[in-house]
């Protein structure tokens, strides 16, 4: 294709996808080699389509790990799993003071959302009563949206979280389902799809995105975009691999920034309506491109530390995120429905 025929290409594509239509796969392919000189044509694109769909609305989730490490699963990016010589801290579910801490520091430094992660497949039936438990007090006393990332899910359990204040569940699929079985082989892609739709057979707002830089191709991050929409998931976290110590991936190479802001700005135009957040990783790998992110089709961040690593300033996201045009002071979408209607 020449460079006219790409200009032609996103300047269809926006326009369909802004009349309420769908990017083809074949059409996301081709974008896949959009030229250097018109990639800033292509970001654009995205950035009008967040605009009509999402307006200035804008996700900021903060988290606490609330149990950290001896993971029995081999993920091979993961600084929790127990087959790693990761230096992950490890401890037991934290108390429900910690969390009620966690969650009024989270609403003051004006996160949106407060998420609840722990490491491993799942909870023990007294973990995740005590969790839940914590939960409701954060629901009464705290009230800011809640979400929860606890490993699989059955339908029992995320009634439960549902009913304990819980709106939105975190449960990545991380990459494609044929590049998965390189990343983990303790469990199975069908696994994490199951978790995806019992949480939205339950009502809440699904919370699922990925990794890229796991040594996937360009191709396959594109699979798992198209996954999600076809699962009709409305948030979803892209993280950008910060290789740990120990892991299998500590010698990976990440990818560069302009490759990851034309990532961002394809899954928005394959995920017109859901909340795309720039997760972790953005720090060490956007750098000075973090802002771009924010309008080349990103609605959200991570921000205040993942659940290893550390991440930077609230302030400094904060002025980031309002010199970027957005607004910080509303109401989250807090259900699937406030993205289909």
């Amino acid at each position: 294709m020449e460079a006219n025929d790409y200009a032609t290409l996103i300047q269809s594509v926006e326009e369909r996808i802004l009349a309420g239509g769908a990017i083809l796969r074949s059409e996301a392919e081709a974008l896949l080699d959009t030229p250097d000189e018109l990639l800033v044509r292509l970001l654009a694109a995205a950035d009008r389509v967040r605009i009509r769909f999402k307006g200035g609305e804008f996700d900021s989730c903060s988290l606490i790990n609330a149990r950290s490490g001896l993971c029995g699963e081999d993920c091979a990016f993961c600084a929790q799993s127990s087959r790693h010589r990761g230096s992950a801290p490890v401890y037991g579910l934290v108390s429900e003071e910690e969390i009620l801490a966690a969650a009024r520091a989270a609403k003051e430094a004006g996160a949106t959302r407060f998420c609840t992660v722990t490491s491993g497949g799942t909870l023990s039936d007294v973990e995740f009563d005590k969790l839940t438990a914590a939960l409701e007090r954060v629901s009464r006393e705290v009230q800011i949206p809640l979400d929860a990332s606890l490993g699989f899910l059955d339908e029992n359990r995320a009634r439960r979280l549902r009913e304990s204040g819980v709106t939105r569940y975190n449960h990545n699929l991380e990459t494609s389902r044929d590049h998965y079985p390189a990343i983990c082989t303790t469990h199975t892609y069908d696994q994490r799809v199951d978790t995806v739709r019992t949480v939205l057979g339950e009502g809440l707002s699904a919370c699922c995105g990925g990794i890229i830089g796991l040594g996937e191709t360009a191709h396959q991050r594109l699979d798992l975009a198209f996954t999600l929409a076809d699962l009709g998931v409305d948030c979803v976290p892209l993280n950008i691999l910060n290789p740990r110590p120990g892991t299998r991936l500590e010698n990976a190479v990440p990818p560069q920034p302009l490759e990851i802001l034309k990532t961002v700005a394809l899954f928005r135009l394959i995920l017109p309506k859901a909340t795309i957040k720039i997760a972790g990783g953005r720090e060490v790998n956007l750098g000075d491109f973090q802002g771009m992110a924010l309008r080349s089709g990103a609605n959200g961040m991570i921000i205040g530390g993942y659940l290893t690593t550390s991440g930077r300033g609230e302030e400094q996201d904060r002025i980031m995120v309002t010199q970027a045009g957005f607004l910080l002071d509303h109401e989250p979408c807090a259900s699937p429905a406030a993205v289909t209607a």
